[in-house]
């Protein structure tokens, strides 16, 4: 979650904050409300993990856990004569998630409109005239995904990546199944050297723990991170070249490459808000969506100007280009999913459990070996809970061991489709195609990239 629009995530704090800003005087961890809550909780995964099983969308059984965690605390709390505790923390929580869920929405928006302008398509044929063969496009997306992250966040730069793949693998499945694991890993790790390329590495810099510069220590490391599994993975890839429908190639629509600047520019607005006037980016990615609006209304004005033809009667003259089209065309899926495991989760950590998790790891197994577990649970739980608890926790550590659970916290969600924000948005993306057990197929190989990136980071900084 790992994600997110880092920028996701670029922007949120995690959910579970309001454990830390609520007082919690009833510990419910060895209660019947805590262990119905885990028990809720994990029965709501089984049915994510097993959605391409049973047909049922991953958002539903979060939804209905999340709601179910926070009522049985409320009824405890309210039977002891403290209501008020958990309003403020459902409060807290709701808008930590709102803050994502509007900053995913215009993202999604312009991705949506950028594929209706046949940006993508475009980008297909072009890369397909390159002559290029499924083993070099799997490795332009993935360096693109990898350098691109750090700017954008992870989880535009894999919805943008994938919509690349999805365009020029159409007729060969096997290789946007692959490419998509590999956009994941590359987005992942590409995110983890930059302190405004995941969740956590704001965090931590928010924290005032390491400074802006050393982060970018963790680029070899991340390169390893990278670059291991996707040589391993690149002889999976199926033989050949993709093919074209028609020897003519698309056209961009009139408008196409003007939103795609709007989009960087959008971006570029979200980090600004964020590090020069110090509020939240998801006011910048708000204004973002209001260059499109605008821009929307003119292609309306100017009779949309769809492709460029003058065999096709009436010219360039198409369909209305219609922005709240493109906002309905968004993941909701994806969207309502986020907003079940932000609240579940937070639910869990207002328990208890996250806190105590944190204690017993830093507290019996020592720095080294927690930070590890601390990537592996993040591929489980999710990094934004578990960097906060880690966080909240602050154990005495040197600037090593915390750029290792900064660097652990990030690319561990690759560990598992659903580890990441860039994971659980693609399967969203590639219904189908890339899957959690796809994907757990080739978890032991990425596994080898994470055991080779700490070994690299302590070999280089330790």
């Amino acid at each position: 979650m790992k994600r997110f629009l880092t920028l996701l995530g670029l922007l949120l704090t995690p959910a579970i904050a309001s454990a830390s800003e609520s007082p919690q005087a009833i510990d419910l961890t060895h209660s019947w409300v805590g262990y119905a809550a885990l028990a809720l909780f994990a029965l709501a995964y089984i049915l994510v993990i097993f959605e391409e099983k049973i047909h049922l969308r991953k958002s539903k059984p979060v939804l209905l856990a999340a709601g179910l965690i926070w009522a049985i605390i409320a009824i405890t709390y309210n039977s002891m004569g403290s209501p008020h505790e958990v309003e403020g923390a459902i409060r807290h929580n709701f808008l930590e998630y709102a803050e994502l869920f509007f900053f995913l929405l215009v993202a999604m928006t312009y991705i949506n409109a950028m594929l209706e302008r046949r940006v993508f398509d475009a980008l297909r044929d072009w890369l397909v005239a390159r002559g290029l063969s499924y083993r070099a496009l799997f490795w332009l997306t993935g360096i693109l995904a990898f350098f691109i992250s750090p700017i954008a966040d992870n989880l535009t730069t894999a919805l943008i990546m994938c919509a690349v793949v999805m365009a020029v693998g159409k007729d060969q499945p096997g290789f946007i199944g692959i490419a998509c694991i590999n956009i994941v890993v590359g987005a992942n790790a590409g995110g983890a050297f930059s302190p405004f390329g995941d969740i956590t590495t704001l965090m931590v810099w928010q924290k005032g723990i390491l400074d802006f510069t050393e982060f970018f220590v963790l680029f070899v490391p991340s390169v390893v991170n990278f670059l291991l599994p996707a040589a391993i993975m690149q002889f999976a890839l199926p033989k050949g070249k993709p093919s074209t429908e028609s020897s003519e190639p698309a056209a961009i629509k009139h408008g196409g490459l003007v939103i795609v600047g709007l989009f960087l520019l959008t971006i570029v607005t979200a980090v600004s808000f964020h590090s020069v006037l110090h509020i939240p980016p998801v006011f910048g990615m708000m204004t973002g969506l209001a260059y499109l609006k605008l821009f929307g209304f003119y292609l309306q004005k100017a009779g949309d100007g769809g492709v460029d033809r003058t065999d096709v009667p009436g010219g360039n003259r198409g369909p209305r280009f219609d922005i709240f089209a493109k906002i309905a065309q968004a993941e909701w899926d994806t969207l309502f999913f986020f907003y079940g495991v932000i609240l579940a989760v937070g639910g869990l950590g207002f328990i208890g459990y996250l806190g105590m998790a944190s204690e017993f790891i830093y507290g019996e197994l020592g720095a080294t070996t927690a930070n590890i577990l601390v990537g592996i649970m993040s591929a489980i739980v999710d990094n934004i809970p578990v960097m906060f608890a880690v966080l909240t926790m602050n154990p005495a550590m040197s600037d090593t061991q915390w750029l290792l659970v900064t660097m652990t916290a990030g690319v561990g969600g690759s560990l598992l489709s659903i580890g990441s924000a860039a994971g659980v948005a693609l399967m969203g993306q590639a219904r189908g195609h890339y899957t959690f057990f796809g994907h757990l197929k080739w978890t032991p190989v990425i596994a080898l990239g994470y055991a080779a990136s700490i070994y690299t980071h302590f070999l280089i900084n330790g």
